[in-house]
């Protein structure tokens, strides 16, 4: 493998350019930084990763926790495309990443913080995680530099999708279709739903709309099987929604199914709206009305902000980051009239 020596000669220049140069160190200018990088590559240079963290005292590792209690893993949408998002963004900056796990190993049995300082990782994203486990709850209250997707805790950077402006888009949306019988099924009881849930009442009560207690249901995300029984009983209603809003695009596919099942139309009988705008979404026929998160954005952010915590510590501000989302009005939701 090509040493830095070995590069200097071909390229002409002292060792420490080349080293300043593969550094991208500010003395050094682009086009000198360009050919050095260039030649270096061609000749198989590798960096020494060890040397790099014993001058720098970072491993360039960054761990992420991605504990996704119902079981839907990476296959998650949402989460699938901000975690893509953050890898390119922090394998660009110059880390890799590692997933963090609770499982046993030869060192027995391991608490998430003690997992992160026997990685040795620089800092932690935690994007999916149960926040009331003890086990996260140390993580969140260490040391390490950190940054957390769509939950707030104290001292602690935070990007979060704006659900609550995105909810109100939705319901200010279909109410000016014309309707007001607007069910809405949450999911399960986490800070992205509290946030949700008061801003669909917010604006509702906003609006001059009565949200019947029987409108309001629960079914967990991505639960297409929940969702079905539950939009199956919200129809049975002596006085059924016009418009069933739920917790999440693939959840709302097992809403449409048991609308279809009772031979009714959409949106032409019943109306539909679902949240996050995934891709098989735009794919449906009516084509979904809902709410798109900026997953790219989400995914971007969070990485850049933890790099800086770890290499900026002292002028890095610990803020919370609101990404907006956009009202996606597809044609599952009809104009409706009740003359």
């Amino acid at each position: 493998m090509a040493s830095l020596k070995d590069i200097s000669m071909a390229c002409g220049v002292s060792v420490a350019t080349v080293s300043k140069a593969l550094n991208d160190h500010k003395d050094i200018g682009e086009e000198t930084k360009e050919r050095i990088r260039r030649i270096a590559k061609e000749m198989g240079y590798l960096p020494n990763l060890s040397a790099r963290a014993l001058r720098t005292s970072r491993t360039y590792s960054i761990g992420v926790m991605f504990a996704d209690e119902a079981g839907n893993g990476l296959t998650h949408d949402h989460f699938c495309r901000v975690l893509d998002s953050f890898k390119r963004t922090a394998e660009a900056g110059g880390y890799d990443i590692t997933f963090i796990s609770s499982c046993r190993d030869r060192k027995g049995d391991m608490t998430y913080l003690e997992r992160c300082r026997y990685r040795g990782f620089d800092g932690v994203l935690i994007a999916c995680a149960d926040f009331h486990d003890p086990g996260v709850v140390e993580l969140l209250q260490s040391d390490l530099p950190l940054v957390t997707i769509d939950y707030l805790f104290n001292n602690r950077i935070a990007v979060i999708s704006d659900g609550v402006r995105g909810m109100q888009d939705l319901v200010e949306y279909i109410y000016q279709m014309g309707h007001r019988r607007i069910a809405y099924i949450h999911g399960e009881n986490t800070a992205v739903t509290a946030s949700r849930l008061s801003s669909f009442y917010r604006t509702a009560e906003r609006l001059g709309l009565e949200v019947p207690d029987t409108y309001v249901r629960e079914a967990a995300y991505r639960d297409t099987e929940a969702a079905h029984w539950v939009t199956k009983a919200l129809l049975e209603l002596p006085t059924p929604p016009t418009c069933i809003i739920y917790p999440d695009d693939f959840a709302a596919f097992g809403g449409i199914n048991a609308i279809r099942e009772k031979k009714l139309r959409i949106p032409e009988d019943v109306s539909v709206a679902g949240y996050d705008g995934i891709p098989s979404a735009s794919q449906l026929q009516p084509q979904l009305t809902t709410i798109k998160q900026d997953a790219e954005q989400v995914g971007s952010v969070a990485a850049r902000h933890l790099i800086s915590l770890i290499e900026r510590p002292k002028t890095t501000l610990v803020e919370q980051i609101v990404i907006p989302g956009k009202l996606i009005e597809g044609k599952s939701v009809a104009r409706y009239s009740s003359l």
